[in-house]
C-alpha cells in the first residue's frame, strides 16, 4: 500500500460559500490563514479563493467557491463532516476566536471516549472546523 500512498497528496477541501469577502475575513483573521492565490471565472459566474498557512505545494488547503448568482445559503447536508486543525493551545486560541466573534459550539475538551482535546468553530456559513491539541513533547 505505501507504493500506492506514494502516488497521492491531498491537495484542498472545497466549500461553497455565500458572501466571499466575510468568508476569506474568517479564514484569514479569526484561523490566521494567508489567501494563496483567487481566480475569477466570469464565464462560469464564480470565483475560487485558497486559502491556507503555507504554499500549496508543501501542505494541503481550503478552496473557497463564491458562486455569483447563489441567492440562498447552502445546506451543509449529512455527509460533510468537518475540517481539522491541530492548534498548540486550544484554550487560547478558542477564547481568541470568541473576541473575534467567532460562534464555538463545542468548547475545548477530551473526546468522547478519549484524552485528546478538541473544540468545534463555525465559519460563517455553518461549516465546522475541528481544532485539535497538539500533543507537547
Amino acid at each position: 500500500m505505501a507504493d500506492v500512498a506514494a502516488n497521492y497528496r491531498m491537495l484542498h477541501t472545497m466549500i461553497r460559500v455565500m458572501d466571499l469577502d466575510k468568508s476569506l475575513a474568517f479564514y484569514t483573521g479569526a484561523m490566521g490563514m494567508k489567501v494563496l492565490r483567487k481566480r475569477e471565472v466570469p464565464e462560469g459566474k464564480y470565483t475560487l479563493a485558497f486559502v491556507g498557512y503555507d504554499d500549496e505545494s508543501s501542505q494541503a488547503v481550503v478552496e473557497l467557491t463564491y458562486n455569483w448568482d447563489q441567492a440562498k445559503p447552502y445546506e451543509i447536508g449529512t455527509g460533510f463532516g468537518h475540517l481539522a486543525l491541530g492548534v498548540r493551545d486550544i484554550h487560547g486560541v478558542c477564547a481568541g476566536l470568541e473576541k473575534q466573534g467567532a460562534k464555538i459550539p463545542r468548547k475545548p475538551g477530551p473526546m468522547k471516549h478519549g484524552t485528546t482535546v478538541i473544540a468545534f468553530v463555525a465559519d460563517p456559513d455553518g461549516y465546522k472546523i475541528e481544532l485539535i491539541q497538539k500533543k507537547t513533547t
